[in-house]
């Protein structure tokens, strides 16, 4: 494919909204990582208050517990863009060509029916948990709907990213 054609392919609709999908994803996963100095900090706090000021709190490890979720959670659909997840390429590593963008596409299926089955599965939960005000049942008792919210949200967010690299790898199959 000359350049010229290849600029006009490359901004074709599906290629900019696969672009977009993954900037969503890889904005969300910035702000992800970021979590984990809240849990560190939470968790020193706890240890500074039982240890030496000898008060322990109720809340610093379950807020701790409620924020993990997220960060592992929203880097998950990012981490499907980086090649991160763990893969059994034995056949993989050595197709070459159709092969290859095959076994890429199956892969991105197989990611997008697992969020979709997350999804389906994990929504009616959160609305149950919302609806009915669920708490924690501990001495700090918080609502916990926000963190289970994060499940579909991320299911939701794989799919799209499982989308978005299919679309890349069709239309792109020179990258694989």
């Amino acid at each position: 494919m000359s350049g010229g054609a290849r600029a006009a392919f490359a901004e074709l609709p599906m290629i900019s909204l696969a672009r977009r999908i993954t900037a969503l994803n890889h904005g969300l996963f910035v702000l992800a990582k970021w979590l984990i100095y809240a849990i560190v900090l939470l968790m020193l706090w706890e240890v500074l208050s039982r240890y030496v000021l000898s008060s322990p709190t109720s809340w610093a490890p379950e807020l701790a517990t409620l924020i993990f979720g997220p960060f592992f959670l929203l880097g998950g659909p990012y981490l499907l863009h980086l090649g991160g997840h763990v893969a059994v390429d034995v056949v993989s590593v050595h197709a070459k060509g159709t092969l290859a963008v095959a076994l890429k596409l199956a892969g991105f299926v197989l990611a997008a029916v697992f969020g979709a089955i997350l999804l389906w599965f994990s929504l009616p939960l959160v609305l149950q948990s919302f609806s009915y005000g669920e708490t924690s049942y501990s001495a700090w008792n918080p609502v916990v709907w926000p963190a289970k919210a994060f499940l579909p949200f991320s299911a939701l967010l794989l799919m799209l990213q499982a989308f978005a690299e299919a679309i890349t790898t069709i239309c792109e199959p020179e990258k694989v």
